[in-house]
């Protein structure tokens, strides 16, 4: 094949599988809808389950439900009939997903589940299947041809099941009324739990770490706390604790390029005013969103009083893997 007809072929089955997709969107209907609200009031789990490539679709819905707020595991038919059965409870209910709803795995679970009296929704490529006859609901993902040249392999059958789990699961997220912060505490290891959930006060340099030099300080003691805190920079506070400037070593590089002669100067004489500043009590994310907006590298944390209790610097949030959006 030529390198036109390579990326025709690539673009063709793209276009079979979106076309699928769009079929997809027009054949969603009421029985969607009693899906949903059939898991939703269900004081179970949701056990999924398929076979070969249905399988491995199954146990991705069921990481996107898990990580939207609806509990799911997955179920291997073949393991089933062999004690797996024994997770399942008569609250939990079961999604089966078959492209043939002949699956020959699937026939004798399906029958044992009737028999717990679990609730089977199937999601299925043939509604008039001896698997669409044992389902409750059933969704429709028929396909109107695989991607696949010579119509075995899964392709467009799995994208069209994949594709009506996720609409499930955000459907599902919805009427849960499920937000951001529900996420975050699901997702506390990586940078999207981080974004979502972490805190200013808990990552900013505290205490006797936080540089502070009083307004009359001599340029020279400014120097050493700016350096012995190793942070850059320096909080410039009146004589009640209250911030007033701000002190970076660049502005010290810049003083010196244009005189030597500071025995006389003090730390007003040098802070820059009006620092930006953020309270405590926001995300680290949005003090990360700040200091990109300013295109500075470290914000001073105030509480109410404009009394600097805390620093954040740019390196320890991006050491954290945190990203602004």
């Amino acid at each position: 094949m030529t390198d036109e007809q390579i990326i025709q072929k690539g673009k063709q089955v793209i276009k079979i599988e979106s076309d699928t997709i769009n079929d997809l969107y027009e054949s969603i209907n009421g029985d969607f809808a009693n899906a949903a609200k059939l898991i939703l009031k269900s004081k179970g789990r949701i056990v999924l389950t398929g076979m070969g490539k249905s399988g491995l679709i199954a146990r991705k819905i069921v990481a996107t439900l898990n990580s939207t707020g609806t509990a799911a595991i997955y179920l291997h038919p073949t393991d089933a009939v062999h004690g797996d059965l024994g997770m399942v409870r008569k609250e939990d209910i079961v999604i089966v997903i078959s492209k043939s709803g002949s699956t020959e795995e699937l026939l004798p679970l399906v029958i044992m589940l009737k028999r717990l009296n679990v609730t089977i929704i199937g999601m299925l490529g043939e509604r008039k299947s001896k698997l669409g006859k044992e389902c409750d609901v059933i969704l429709d993902v028929h396909v109107k041809e695989e991607a696949c040249p010579h119509d075995l392999a899964p392709t467009s059958s799995t994208t069209a099941a994949l594709v009506l789990g996720d609409a499930l699961a955000i459907a599902l997220l919805e009427m849960r009324g499920f937000t951001a912060e529900d996420f975050a505490l699901l997702h506390p290891g990586g940078s999207l739990g981080k974004r979502l959930s972490l805190k200013i006060s808990e990552i900013m340099y505290k205490g006797d770490d936080v540089p502070i030099v009083k307004a009359n300080a001599h340029i020279k003691d400014t120097i050493l706390e700016i350096t012995s805190k190793r942070l850059g920079t320096t909080c410039v506070v009146d004589d009640a604790g209250l911030l007033i400037g701000v002190i970076t070593d660049g502005d010290l590089r810049r003083l010196l390029e244009k005189t030597m002669d500071i025995k006389d100067l003090r730390a007003k004489d040098l802070m820059s005013k009006n620092p930006k500043t953020i309270e405590q009590e926001f995300l680290a994310s949005f003090a990360l969103q700040q200091m990109e907006n300013y295109s500075i590298t470290s914000l001073i944390v105030i509480d109410k009083n404009k009394t600097p209790v805390g620093i954040l610097h740019l390196h320890d949030l991006v050491k954290l893997g945190l990203k602004s959006r």
